[in-house]
């Protein structure tokens, strides 16, 4: 794919795990907080597009389906 599209998904899951993040250290919760960090990282070592699309899906569902 186009190297635009892997730094759209970069930025888009960045912002989402940075929020993740700032809300679970706020409310002092575990999953979300996990959850953050991954969607921050994870871009990096996925090759497939298709795949970082999916892992990066869970990774925000995960929250909602654990609440801890």
């Amino acid at each position: 794919m186009d190297l635009t599209t892997w730094l759209v998904i970069g930025v888009v899951t960045g912002s989402v795990g940075m929020g993740y993040f700032v809300y679970g250290k706020k409310q002092q919760l575990l999953v979300p907080m996990l959850a953050g960090i991954a969607l921050c990282v994870y871009p990096y070592f996925t090759a497939n597009l298709w795949v970082t699309i999916l892992v990066g899906l869970a990774l925000m569902a995960l929250p909602f389906v654990l609440r801890y």
